[in-house]
């Protein structure tokens, strides 16, 4: 039976272009489907589990493929940590069938509800990409269908590029239906972790250079509503995968926020609150422990529908990548321009990127510091504030990440992505996103 379709929206809400789902249940089903909506409608998209931020995730005709039901394990071998799975299964279904065996993701972004399609198509990066680089240095091989080519089991080395193309190709290559992936061997599922304090940026580089190299995984949430002499300060978290303590995946009851508020609950005044409470939660010196491995990794999906909290205009995300030479000087003046809009957010992570090379022709990560933060949708205050950072992005020489972008324009694109034009001669003519035709055609 069928279920009924359902409007589908980018995980913040902004740009509200509401998608016409057309559910793919069967693999066999999907180079039918394409051409189906190729006729009616020319282009679509594929969409997964919705936690793309902006219009990267949104098709020209509004009319996407849901990829989601694709959640079935085709293949695992637990004596060598290699799965083959469909494209639509969550990162979180992995890791529930995966940890009891003794194995973890070798790479996890923020958040464990994005699909493996979905993690390809954005190579989306972690804590550790110091140590590991981004998902798609693990991705093995994958099958793309294709409404001019037909099925395709692509691997590395292909002869067209497709493989680079469609890793961070942001789902214009092809639907991808299923990947084999290669994971990493654990003991045990708890973290140990050391948190430490720090009280100006020159701080957090400084114990990054330190402890960075030491362990696997390294990320610092950062105060972007400190000012003056409290400006630059946070908390720098480093983590490991403990030796011992048991193999247990993590099935605990989550909290939700159970509807949309009329207006945004961030604001200026309850984001001091919560990151003066917050900061001095963690007292000065180095403070170790051993948590659960969701608390480490995805503090946010704690709470189910946490995007609500920003009301029904949404919110954008803006995360970008500075270079080394430039990473400290930017990074402050985007602090302080953040600091003076009154805007910015609960969770802001900052991190430093390693020189693994990704296999991704357009993938984002590079040597670097980069800084992400959520800002509710405020129109022309955010749009203001945006170039502004922007200004500072595009002076440094750094760039800012697609799959979270809701407003770059094409001259900016364009520069930071000169590949551009090779994706764009191996797209799919049936597919195209909000965000490729608005940087690449304007």
């Amino acid at each position: 039976m069928q279920r009924k379709a359902k409007r589908l929206k980018s995980w913040a809400n902004y740009p509200n272009f509401p998608q016409i789902e057309h559910a793919i249940y069967w693999r066999e089903n999907i180079f039918n489907t394409i051409h189906q909506l190729k006729t009616s409608v020319y282009t679509t998209l594929p969409f997964g589990n919705g936690r793309s931020y902006g219009d990267s995730c949104l098709a020209t005709s509004d009319q996407v493929l849901s990829m989601r039901l694709l959640d079935r394990f085709i293949d695992a071998d637990w004596r060598t940590g290699i799965i083959c799975a469909e494209a639509g299964i969550t990162l979180n279904e992995i890791l529930k069938l995966a940890i009891p065996h003794g194995w973890f993701l070798p790479v996890t972004p923020g958040t464990k509800f994005a699909t493996l399609g979905g993690a390809v198509a954005n190579d989306v990066h972690g804590k550790n990409h110091h140590v590991r680089g981004s998902f798609g240095c693990y991705v093995r091989r994958f099958g793309l269908v294709r409404s001019d080519r037909g099925r395709l089991d692509i691997a590395p080395g292909d002869t067209d590029g497709l493989f680079s193309a469609t890793i961070g190709g942001l789902g214009l290559t092809g639907i991808i239906d299923w990947v084999e992936l290669q994971l990493i061997p654990i003991k045990s599922s708890l973290m140990d972790v050391v948190n430490i304090r720090f009280d100006s940026l020159d701080e957090f580089f400084a114990l990054s250079r330190e402890l960075d190299g030491q362990h696997e995984y390294a990320v610092a949430w950062i105060d972007c509503a400190a000012r003056g002499s409290s400006a630059g300060r946070g908390i720098y978290m480093v983590g490991d995968h403990a030796p011992e303590g048991g193999l247990a995946y993590d099935d605990k009851p989550k909290l939700s926020v159970p509807l949309v508020p009329p207006i945004s609950a961030i604001n200026s005044v309850s984001l001091r609150v919560f990151n003066h409470f917050y900061y001095n939660a963690t007292k000065p010196g180095r403070h170790p422990r051993r948590v659960g491995y969701e608390p480490y990794f995805y503090p946010l999906d704690r709470i189910l529908h946490w995007n609500r909290i920003y009301g029904p205009k949404g919110f954008q995300q803006y995360q970008c990548v500075i270079p080394e030479s430039a990473g400290g000087a930017a990074i402050g003046d985007m602090l302080d321009a953040i600091a003076v809009a009154h805007s910015g957010s609960f969770l802001a992570v900052l991190k430093r990127f390693g020189d693994v090379a990704s296999p991704g022709l357009l993938s984002f990560p590079e040597a670097g510091t980069t800084l992400a933060l959520d800002f509710p949708e405020h129109g022309n205050a955010t749009a203001k504030l945006f170039a502004n950072l922007d200004a500072i992005v595009r002076a440094a020489g750094g760039r800012i990440y697609p799959a979270k972008d809701a407003h770059m324009g094409g001259e900016f694109f364009r520069a930071c992505y000169p590949q551009w034009t090779q994706l764009e001669a191996l797209r799919d003519p049936a597919l195209c996103s909000r965000l490729w035709k608005r940087v690449t055609q304007a």
